[in-house]
């Protein structure tokens, strides 16, 4: 007999009441409740749980087989058992009863024993209901807390696949799996590329090891089977340990010296393989001490759970796989980039190291402009790696058009020279003329002239010839600018004559001899100038040569590709370059945005292609290849511009030209700030930080870096 069962028992009459009582007292029912008012039964019904209900239906003033059908209604018959008690029991009574929704009924002088044992009966199908109840809640409750590991699992999956930090990934992946094992402690081993397994992360606070395991036996080449972490590595299979203590399979006593020095009692252990899609083992994840929910004592792993832990264990090592694949992809790409950036370097020897110190300084700017914490630069941030990683690629790559620009152009060090310096050609023309007045010299003494007239007119034509020379050698340097008057002297001498014995047509490529059809042919032997601009020396520009308008660029574009015009090119005013090649070099930027907007960038680099070509823009809308103006130009582009400019002025291994000092270089960057070519807060922060004497001190030449009056260079310009 269920002696804790809550009956309930609804009679008016005092004598009835009396009755059943005792006799449910004898059976050892001792939870009665007795109401006498009919109208109590339902509301006691919803606020208390009894088990039988014993309701007399022939009560004066409420129809009993009418309020069975309520609380049928309510409550179903394993529910909630009714047995019907009634003075006289018949057939009718019975399906009357039955009808309105009572498991049985009982008459009240009907025998002690028949009584005892309905009431057992309809409280045994109470007590079966309240046992499946207790089943499906159990089970209710088991499912739901795989439901909950599922959806743990589901949910460390996709925080695995989306995180691109290293060390935050492994911590998530050993937090994550110590809270679905619900343990105390876990320890992460990675397979290294020497087939060892190294410490990589603990949940404990304590210090990693530094010992690496051997997988494999060096002199066998078997695995290593002594240590459970090899094992589980080595045979990609995980291993349960109930108790480290009586563990005999595994040498076990690193673990057990590690619970002597930190007073910790290591108990339980699984560890489990982590191996990705190839199957291949990459790590091992160990878990110590499972704990009970409860009571939060040591149990042991429950073999239920290695479904779900390998689940983990395999989305660990595909995070990790993939992770490690992204990094080693990232790695190529800066290594070819830098790559890209030596080769242009390596190309020609006047631009030295400018592809891999414009990046170096850029950054240096960069950073500093991001420590900023007043002014109007104290917004500017790069907030993750991938942004600063996005702005040293662009920076890498600022000058990779270069490799379309021809060595010779890059390397014009003179005015004559294309691929190799004309000045020799020049020289023989007056080695010629020379001869000529030696020949001149020679045939006026064997004509019987006064040798004193003769010796001062050849010495006067050799002196005028030696010194034309000098004057078109130095012309040809480029150091002097071009005045009016050295062009007219230029033309003068150009239009000394020279005659020429041997074909000029002879000897030449297909498209040299393509371009003297354009000249008529000269009877030999053939008067020549000394200097000359020949329709040969212009080189067409094709269409195909032309800026694609689609990239939008605003440059003015001569007409001809090259001018290799002799006089032409020593008219040039300053420098050494004309107008058409100093576009061509110019033109580096119009392929670096070509190559680097055609490439599909990912979106963490989708902003490249503007941080490398927009370094030669300038905020007054006067630079190239695109005119933009301050607007357009973001504070890394700008950072660009200043870490270009002065790196080129200050450039100590360009064989072309001497480095400008420090001083000098911010002078003319000062110069560029004035005409708001270069933004003048970032300028000034580049001196204020002492970031230009920093770079200089790890770059330049000592005899480059001396003193810079900071204070006439800092701060507001005068209109």
């Amino acid at each position: 007999i269920d002696n804790l069962s809550n009956i309930l028992l609804c009679e008016n009459s005092a004598l009835d009441v009396a009755y059943i009582s005792k006799q449910l007292q004898a059976d050892g029912y001792t939870q009665i409740r007795i109401v006498s008012d009919p109208w109590q039964v339902m509301p006691l019904l919803e606020k208390e749980s009894f088990d039988l209900l014993l309701l007399d239906t022939e009560m004066s003033y409420v129809d009993g087989l009418e309020l069975t059908r309520q609380i049928r209604q309510r409550f179903s018959e394993a529910e909630l058992p009714i047995l019907v008690t009634t003075a006289m029991p018949t057939g009718k009574t019975r399906n009357l009863t039955q009808y309105a929704g009572g498991n049985d009924y009982l008459g009240m002088r009907v025998d002690q024993h028949e009584a005892s044992l309905q009431v057992k009966n309809l409280i045994t199908i109470r007590n079966l209901y309240k046992s499946r109840l207790a089943i499906e809640s159990s089970l209710e409750r088991e499912v739901a807390a795989r439901t909950t590991k599922l959806d743990m699992l589901i949910e460390n999956g996709l925080m695995m696949s989306m995180e691109r930090d290293r060390s935050k990934l492994l911590q998530h992946i050993l937090v994550e799996g110590q809270r679905l094992l619900h343990c105390d402690g876990a320890t992460m081993y990675l397979v290294t590329e020497q087939k060892t397994l190294r410490f990589a992360l603990r949940t404990k606070d304590d210090s990693l090891p530094s010992i690496e395991i051997p997988l494999y036996d060096e002199e066998t080449g078997n695995p290593n089977e002594r240590y459970v972490s090899t094992y589980v590595a080595a045979h990609n299979k995980p291993i349960l340990i109930d108790d480290v203590y009586q563990e005999t399979r595994f040498d076990l006593s690193g673990t057990r010296r590690f619970d002597a020095d930190s007073h910790y009692l290591t108990v339980s252990m699984l560890t489990v393989p982590m191996a990705p899609r190839n199957g291949e083992v990459i790590g091992v994840l160990q878990f110590m001490n499972a704990l009970e929910p409860g009571t939060g004592a040591i149990v042991p792993f429950s073999t239920d759970m290695l479904v779900l832990v390998k689940a983990l264990a395999g989305q660990a090592a595909v995070a990790l796989d993939n992770l490690q694949l992204v990094e080693a992809q990232k790695a190529l790409v800066d290594n070819m980039i830098q790559v890209i950036a030596t080769a242009i370097d390596a190309k020609s020897p006047y631009t030295g190291r400018h592809c891999s110190r414009v990046p170096e300084l850029a950054v240096m700017l960069a950073e500093t402009v991001s420590e900023t914490v007043s002014g109007p630069l104290a917004d500017f941030r790069f907030n993750s790696e991938d942004e600063w990683r996005e702005f040293r690629i662009g920076a890498w790559l600022h000058d990779c058009g270069k490799v379309t620009t021809p060595e010779y152009v890059i390397d014009k060090a003179t005015k004559l020279e294309t691929i190799h310096n004309r000045i020799h050609e020049v020289r023989m023309r007056f080695e010629v003329l020379l001869r000529d007045a030696e020949i001149e010299r020679l045939t006026a003494l064997s004509n019987g002239e006064n040798p004193e007239a003769v010796k001062v007119r050849h010495e006067t034509s050799k002196a005028r010839l030696l010194d034309d020379f000098a004057f078109i050698a130095e012309c040809n340097i480029g150091t002097e600018t071009m005045t009016d008057d050295r062009i007219e002297r230029l033309n003068r001498i150009a239009g000394t004559t020279w005659l020429r014995h041997f074909d000029d047509r002879l000897g030449l490529s297909d498209a040299d001899t393509a371009r003297c059809q354009s000249e008529p042919a000269s009877c030999l032997p053939a008067v020549e100038k000394l200097l000359a601009n020949k329709p040969r020396h212009l080189i067409a520009r094709e269409k195909s040569e032309l800026p694609d308008s689609r990239f939008g660029f605003k440059m003015d574009v001569p007409a001809h590709l090259y001018n290799h015009g002799e006089i032409y090119n020593l008219c040039i005013r300053r420098g050494t370059l004309t107008e058409e090649e100093r576009y061509k070099i110019n033109e580096h930027m119009v392929f670096t945005i070509m190559m680097l907007e055609q490439m599909h960038f990912p979106k963490s680099l989708k902003r490249v292609p503007e941080y490398a070509g927009t370094h030669h823009e300038g905020l007054n809308g006067r630079g190239y290849p695109r005119r933009l103006s301050a607007k357009d130009l973001s504070i890394p582009a700008r950072i660009m511009a200043i870490a270009d400019v002065f790196e080129a002025l200050t450039a100590p291994d360009r064989p072309y030209k001497k480095p400008n000092k420090v001083s000098e270089a911010v002078k003319i960057l000062y110069g560029l700030k004035k005409s708001r070519h270069i933004d003048a807060d970032i300028f000034d922060l580049f001196l204020t930080s002492g970031l230009y004497l920093r770079y200089a001190e790890k770059y330049l030449k000592p005899e480059q870096i001396d003193s810079v009056d900071l204070l006439s260079y800092i701060g507001t310009v005068s209109a």
